[in-house]
């Protein structure tokens, strides 16, 4: 390439690269999109995060409900059955009490 042709092709390529500049200015608006874009993604994203951490402690919460509920039916049960053996302990002594003064009375 001669001279002529390298310095049209600088020319040229410094042409377009001052128009891309002069575009990109009037075109601030292109930057704000994108940042407001960029925006209302984190929004979306948070907001997913937040509803994902809401039920997952709905989750947990009836769960736990269901653990005190579960263990509070085997206590009343145990309870139950600690009563059942306690009469039924008291009702051998009185009978035995009863069959041993029968005996020697």
């Amino acid at each position: 390439m001669n001279s002529r042709k390298t310095f049209g092709m600088l020319l040229a390529c410094t042409l377009l690269v001052m128009s891309g500049r002069a575009v990109s200015a009037e075109s601030g608006s292109v930057g704000q999109d994108i940042k407001q874009d960029a925006k209302t993604a984190g929004t979306g994203i948070g907001n997913g995060a937040r509803d994902i951490g809401h039920g997952t402690a709905h989750v947990a919460k009836s769960v736990g409900h269901g653990t005190a509920n579960a263990a509070k039916t085997v206590g009343h049960g145990a309870a139950q059955v600690g009563h059942g053996i306690a009469h039924g302990a008291r009702e051998g002594w009185d009978a035995t009490k009863h069959a041993v003064t029968q005996v020697f009375h």
